[in-house]
């Protein structure tokens, strides 16, 4: 289960990653879709094999929502980046519990997060369409100083004020359509497979009903987050 709450949480940042995304001046509303494969895992093969291996991002302006299934249930995590806060809710084996996310829980996150120097190149490779520019973000500090990780992104979907929200991608001026999360011993590499540009309504991220809602804080010492 503590794994479950690392996945849980780098599910949350993911969908945040793609907050309030524009290009230009026109705001992007649509659906991505992800691939997920995990590098470098200290995950046992029966827990590995329950991970999710897709993840679903729906874009309005201001709000996002993601979506991913796994062995033991379904998790949907509904993000509004105007008040940024966000509500993560879990159906695990008939159990139903809900993560809230304050400005403050966003804030101290990023606070934790390392230092990094981002190189961009002119090496370009398409992804689910889209032809996407190569950066490599290296980690300056903590646990993982000296690693290195490639993303390629595009700003044909929106600007790098997406990312702004995370340390580590922070300075990548466009959407990323293929990367990396990163947990202790957990790597999840996300790759798009598809990109949908659509009108999306506000029914698209309605909170779901029947969920027990807690703080992050008492949902972690539930479930041995720490």
């Amino acid at each position: 289960m503590k794994n479950l709450i690392k996945l849980t949480t780098l599910i949350l940042l993911s969908g945040v990653l793609f907050s309030s995304a524009t290009a230009g001046d026109k705001e992007f509303s649509g659906i991505i879709i992800y691939n997920i494969t995990y590098e470098n895992s200290d995950l046992d093969p029966q827990m590995l094999a329950m991970m999710p291996k897709t993840l679903k991002i729906k874009i309005k302006g201001e709000k996002v929502l993601t979506e991913i299934s796994m062995g033991m249930g379904k998790t949907v995590t509904v993000y509004d980046a105007e008040t940024n806060t966000g509500l993560t809710f879990m159906d695990m084996m008939g159990q139903k519990y809900a993560m809230k996310m304050t400005s403050n829980d966003f804030n101290k996150e990023i606070a934790n997060g390392p230092e990094v120097e981002v190189i961009t190149t002119d090496e370009t490779m398409e992804v689910a369409g889209y032809m996407c520019k190569k950066a490599t973000v290296k980690i300056l500090d903590g646990d993982m100083k000296d690693s290195e990780h490639i993303v390629y992104f595009t700003d044909e979907l929106g600007s790098g004020m997406v990312n702004k929200i995370d340390p580590m991608y922070k300075d990548i001026n466009g959407i990323m359509l293929d990367y990396k999360m990163v947990e202790d011993g957990m790597t999840m590499k996300l790759s798009a497979i598809s990109v949908e540009k659509k009108k999306l309504s506000d029914a698209d991220f309605e909170i779901p009903e029947g969920y027990n809602i807690m703080s992050k804080s008492d949902f972690e010492n539930m479930f041995g987050g720490h």
